[in-house]
């Protein structure tokens, strides 16, 4: 096999990412918790939104990855059902559609600004609820589908409603990287991941197999944690001084950062979860400008302007 075609093959190791521990973070709560409603990634071209998402889905063990076409329809999302199977074969059939194949993996979708609303409204839906309804002629049946939801545009070729931005759970704003220093190791990565894929992949082995078992150990602690009385607080009240509208804010905060405390292995929630997350919550759905303490607590470990290869 030719190096290109061992490259297409290859996913790009997650832990090979430069400069993006906000998208990492983000990436990593939706795969531990897929009903905190997804991640948007917005950016330019040439910033590597695929190869994020690429890398989580194949980071997870047996994830399938499934990209949603532009032109896809409604039922090939969602799928439909064989009405006419009941009568030459006394059952329902489902034809599943990308949500049902995409369950247990990552289900991407590339210039998400440009679907229409109708697909984008359902597709949050699914994603945010895990389960996927499938509906003909006054019969539906429903399956699970649950998924990490990415979602990626180029601002430059138009923006979501703000209907449909709020509904997406986690957003993370890329940038060119401007750090000669930052650029020469993307620069590096890239090109020795071009040049040997799988030496790349050797050498962060090590990184990745913990970190994999660490997202399946997080999964399964998920529903034990609880989050105290000070902690909904805390998320109220950051909601409230952001501006937002609705409850989603505060939701979409206190799963994520329950999601966090599973991945850092801690056995309770606490307002610091909270403020780790609160600006992948808040950044698209905020009206009102954070103080300057707001500013310095949500961004421990990087920018959302840090930029990746």
């Amino acid at each position: 096999m030719s190096t290109v075609e061992t490259a297409a093959r290859l996913a790009f190791p997650f832990t090979a990412l430069v400069g993006q521990p906000l998208l990492q973070r983000a990436l990593l709560l939706v795969a531990i918790d897929p009903r905190i409603g997804g991640v948007l990634v917005s950016g330019p071209r040439g910033t590597a939104k695929s190869t994020a998402a690429r890398a989580l889905a194949a980071l997870l063990p047996d994830a399938p990855f499934v990209t949603l076409p532009l032109a896809a329809s409604l039922e090939q999302l969602v799928g439909t059902l064989n009405v006419e199977a009941v009568l030459v074969e006394g059952q329902l059939r489902l034809a599943p559609g990308l949500v049902a194949r995409a369950h247990n993996g990552v289900l991407y979708v590339d210039e998400v600004n440009l679907l229409p609303d109708a697909l984008v409204d359902a597709l949050l839906d699914v994603a945010a609820s895990g389960i996927n309804t499938v509906e003909r002629d006054g019969i539906s049946q429903q399956h699970a589908a649950r998924f990490a939801l990415v979602g990626t545009m180029n601002p430059e070729e138009g923006e979501l409603r703000p209907q449909l931005l709020d509904r997406f759970g986690l957003s993370v704003v890329l940038g060119n990287p401007l750090d000669p220093q930052q650029r020469l190791e993307i620069l590096r990565t890239r090109l020795t991941f071009d040049e040997d894929p799988q030496a790349l992949t050797a050498l962060h082995a090590a990184q990745l197999s913990p970190l994999a078992a660490t997202v399946v150990a997080a999964r399964a602690v998920l529903p034990s944690l609880a989050w105290p009385d000070a902690v909904l607080q805390h998320a109220a009240a950051l909601a409230l001084a952001a501006g937002v509208d609705g409850m989603r804010a505060d939701l979409v905060m206190l799963r994520a950062a329950r999601a966090l405390a599973a991945l850092e292995g801690r056995n309770s929630v606490t307002p610091q979860d909270v403020d780790a997350v609160a600006e992948l919550a808040l950044a698209h759905r905020r009206t009102l400008e954070p103080s300057a303490n707001d500013r310095t607590s949500d961004k421990p470990n990087g920018s959302a302007n840090d930029n990746t290869n």
